[in-house]
């Protein structure tokens, strides 16, 4: 097993030394395992979410090519004719056919 050291101040040690019942490598290690833990979950985090921003960047770069020249009226209009809806004269609601 590979072995490191560290530095700490006088005071700290004075401490350690009090309580030397507590088997410090062992707690600097379990710290070191925890912070290396969150850290791998962390990761995993930060992937899925570049993942998710770029098929999000993707959809985005479909619709700028599909409607990127027309303005909004014609592009509620087609969807309105993709998905077969119309609004209702008296009270302004998408009624679908």
């Amino acid at each position: 097993m590979p072995v490191i050291s560290i530095r700490i101040d006088e005071k700290l040690k004075r401490k350690m030394d009090e309580l030397s019942y507590i088997n410090w490598s062992e707690v600097i290690r379990r710290q070191i395992e925890e912070v290396i833990e969150e850290e791998e979950r962390k990761r995993k985090k930060e992937r899925k979410d570049y993942r998710r921003i770029s098929v999000a960047s993707v959809r985005s770069y479909e619709f700028f090519l599909n409607y990127g020249g027309k303005n909004s009226e014609e592009v509620i209009r087609e969807w309105r004719k993709k998905i077969g809806s119309r609004r209702c004269i008296s009270c302004n609601k998408v009624v679908r056919q």
